[in-house]
């Protein structure tokens, strides 16, 4: 197979700028597809962590005006990816979120920096970013989908195209108006162009013109496609169900490896399991919790959201500390959700701990000193925590939706019996149902046996980028070849 270049459009990517999962996945498939005989390159907007990031660079192509002032399109190597980036101070050199001002709000410029986005990638898929001429462009997420529009609309030759979901909740729709603007016919404003309910949907753009349309789960694909998952779009991704397809993430297991992790306290494998107690100990110490070896500790790494399910979690608080259990959270998100475990860290001291905001190495000491992670999601696209759960030997407690449900096996009768269970599932997603996996932990960590044998079968799933590589891979030769 001959090789391909494929150019990755993103707004985040792990480890130089990163808000969520969408970063650790662009970060991850260019090393994972090199095996795979796929060079990728990745697109961003130059915001200033990414600039900073930077060794030598190259101008590739200067831009007069780009949605509102001078901008340059570079050539550079961060952290061992390829890189093209935007360098446009005018709408990219600013503190803090890539998507948020300091009053939590989203940048009102939005549209513009982002279609520039869009724009420089359909612009170097017609070869006008000499160097590098891809076979298919990737496109991630709303930030990413009028990437597939402009080169519809532009004409002539054109690469193929992927456009990825990581969370169908976020789509990027702006007014109407805004559409000569941005540089689109008068003619895409129609329900066969970029038009969503009268106005203007960057991510329904993406559905519509993309050759191929992948989310992050096999689950999840089927789920956008109902009226209850779909959040608008679902019409849409009905009518193209034949080129949707789902495929699951990995992590990258040279970050999450509990042999070699420094963040941990001890380091581990599956044939020395028992060496997880110091970390458990550390654990206890950092948050203030009871130094227990025997309480069974839940962990919690999220974002604290109702999407996120940690309101079930709240409620279930009573039981879920029951019998000298514990809690230890780190996560940031809704106001009342985070004023809530506080409160609950004061009303159950030494069995509640959290930390507010995020931590990189607590993360890693959650995984790999918890004995179980609650990831209660009301909706999963993919989920990662899970899979660095398993290869940690920390069991997952997960409601039965998108990802979490193709990456945990439930440890029901049949499938302890058989030694495949790695988790625990529960569904619908409600507190009764959360409860009764509360109840179902709790008597297995009874069996010190069956624990052990749970943990093991999780650290030996592959959770890796191997197979998600792959297939990858397979998908962008059918689009060159379809093309």
């Amino acid at each position: 197979m001959r090789p391909l270049n494929v150019l990755s459009v993103t707004s985040e990517i792990f480890p130089i700028i990163k808000t969520g999962g969408l970063a650790d996945v662009a970060g991850a498939l260019p090393g994972a597809l090199a095996n795979e005989g796929i060079g990728m390159v990745t697109l961003i907007p130059g915001y200033p962590a990414v600039l900073q990031s930077m060794g030598r660079k190259e101008v590739v192509r200067q831009y007069e005006d780009l949605f509102g002032g001078p901008a340059r399109l570079l050539a550079a190597k961060a952290k061992k990816l390829d890189l093209l980036v935007i360098d446009a101070p005018h709408l990219f050199e600013r503190p803090g979120s890539p998507y948020l001002a300091s009053d939590g709000r989203d940048w009102p410029d939005n549209a513009w920096r982002f279609a520039a986005l869009g724009r420089v990638a359909a612009e170097i898929g017609q070869g006008l970013a000499p160097g590098f001429v891809p076979d298919v462009i990737h496109a991630h997420d709303w930030q990413a989908g009028l990437a597939p529009a402009y080169l519809h609309y532009g004409g002539g030759a054109r690469p193929g195209t992927v456009m990825t979901v990581h969370n169908i909740a976020f789509q990027g729709i702006f007014p109407a108006d805004l559409l000569i603007e941005l540089g689109l016919p008068a003619s895409a404003l129609t329900i066969d162009g970029v038009e969503y309910y009268g106005q203007i949907g960057f991510l329904k753009a993406g559905l519509q013109f993309a050759d191929r349309i992948t989310t992050v789960s096999p689950t999840y694909a089927e789920e956008i496609q109902t009226p209850q998952g779909g959040m608008g779009l679902d019409g849409l991704l009905r009518s193209r169900s034949h080129v949707v397809s789902g495929i699951l993430n990995g992590i990258d297991e040279t970050i999450w490896d509990p042999s070699t992790d420094p963040y941990l306290e001890n380091r581990y494998g599956r044939a020395n399991l028992e060496a997880r107690s110091a970390n458990k100990q550390a654990l206890q110490a950092r948050l203030g919790l009871t130094t227990d070896p025997e309480a069974l500790l839940f962990g919690v790494v999220s974002r604290l959201s109702e999407q996120k399910g940690l309101d079930l979690v709240l409620a279930a608080l009573p039981l879920l500390v029951g019998d000298g259990a514990q809690l230890a959270l780190l996560g940031t998100g809704d106001r009342a959700l985070e004023g809530s475990f506080q409160a609950a860290a004061a009303v159950y001291p030494g069995q509640v701990g959290c930390l507010l905001g995020y931590d990189e190495a607590l993360a890693h000491q959650i995984q790999g000193g918890s004995d179980a992670l609650l990831v209660p999601s009301r909706f999963e696209p993919c989920g990662l925590t899970q899979l660095c759960a398993m290869r940690y030997g920390n069991v997952p407690i997960v409601s039965r939706v998108g990802g979490l449900a193709d990456t945990v096996i439930d440890a029901n009768e049949m499938a302890m019996a058989a030694g495949a269970a790695t988790g625990f599932q529960f569904s619908p997603v409600s507190l009764a149902a959360l409860k009764g996996a509360l109840f179902r932990a709790k008597a297995l960590w009874q069996d010190k046996e069956g624990w052990r044998h749970m943990q093991q079968s999780g650290m030996a799933t592959d959770v890796g980028w191997t197979r998600p590589a792959h297939q990858y891979a397979n998908l962008y030769r059918a689009c060159v070849e379809a093309r």
